[in-house]
């Protein structure tokens, strides 16, 4: 007999203890998880903690592997495997029913999870990883503890004290993760950036820091793999020669740009972007926030969803927020 879902309006953190006495022996079940393309986000940490496999991403985000998530589901990994191919055949079937996938649809649904597939499959060292992020985690294990014809107990000790404590916080403290300073790989460009713009001419990346400052608050990850000003760049560069600005406002010109020297791009410092006149920086935010921010940049804050924790809906409230904010100026 199926129970009704709780909600849990306490967040208190279990006793240090209780983190590693809830995580038990490992399964030997070896089923791979259905194809997906690759995401290169990159692993901060991913490790084996009493036999449950979880990890973070270079995001942030925390997850199981399908094999720790079939032991705190107490099931076993076939069983994850086999839930996970049903999602990725039914998620256009607009009929529900009373089964594992329809309480899955039901609960992913309301909270904005409409993806493909339940996990994320990033490419790490030339291996693969099969990472299920906490919101699709939590599902599963609600089904399990409360709604499964055979309820687990793994599943119920393991939903109530994930409920309580977070399972972010649960892997972050499994694992002592300490998140890095979201701010680094900003204030590192600004510092090298400070000084760059030629004389009576404009950068782009300095025209851009409000929205960069913007998607960290938004707790987008601003690192090598997202760096709006590019973005920015080429559809400007296309406006500017589209429309012949450059007799108007006189030539632009080529400055030394360099990244610091632990982002990828340093490889290839210093770079040679363009810098504009000064005389068109009118010009340029009112296309920045008519025209870029409205009809560019949700293209490309959703080309970014799969590095926010929050995936496409996170994606979308991010470029709503910027949408509201250029009525707002209007």
């Amino acid at each position: 007999m199926s129970r009704k879902r709780r909600k849990t309006g306490v967040q208190v953190a279990p006793p240090k203890e209780s983190i590693f006495n809830m995580l038990s022996a490992d399964s030997s079940d070896q089923v791979a998880p259905p194809k997906q393309y690759h995401l290169d986000i990159g692993i901060e940490v991913e490790k084996s903690v009493g036999g449950i496999e979880m990890g973070v991403l270079g995001n942030g985000m925390a997850y199981l592997t399908q094999r720790g998530l079939a032991k705190m589901a107490g099931v076993s990994r076939r069983i994850i495997f086999a839930l996970t191919q049903e999602w990725a055949e039914k998620i256009d079937d607009p009929i529900l029913g009373k089964g594992r996938n329809d309480f899955l649809k039901e609960y992913l649904f309301k909270n904005g999870f409409r993806e493909p597939t339940l996990y994320l499959n990033i490419e790490n060292g030339g291996s693969s990883y099969f990472a299920y992020p906490e919101l699709v985690c939590m599902a599963i294990l609600e089904y399990y503890a409360f709604e499964a014809q055979n309820r687990s107990e793994d599943a119920i000790a393991n939903y109530r004290r994930s409920a309580r404590y977070g399972l972010q916080n649960f892997i972050y403290d499994a694992l002592q993760y300490a998140p890095p300073d979201k701010w680094r790989y900003f204030n590192d460009r600004v510092s090298v950036l400070k000084d760059s713009a030629p004389l009576n001419h404009f950068i782009l990346f300095h025209e851009t820091n409000g929205l960069v400052v913007d998607l960290i608050n938004a707790d987008l990850t601003v690192n090598d793999k997202t760096i709006p000003d590019i973005s920015v760049g080429i559809a400007w560069a296309k406006f500017w020669t589209e429309n012949e600005l450059e007799e108007k406002f006189g030539p632009r010109i080529k400055y030394e740009h360099n990244y610091p020297a632990y982002y990828p791009q340093a490889d290839s410092n210093p770079q040679k972007p363009w810098a504009y006149p000064d005389a068109a920086l009118p010009i340029f935010r009112r296309w920045f926030r008519s025209e870029y921010l409205l009809t560019k940049f949700p293209r490309y804050i959703l080309s970014k969803a799969k590095l926010l924790p929050g995936g496409t809906l996170e994606a979308e409230q991010i470029a709503a927020l910027f949408d509201q904010k250029v009525l707002s100026i209007k």
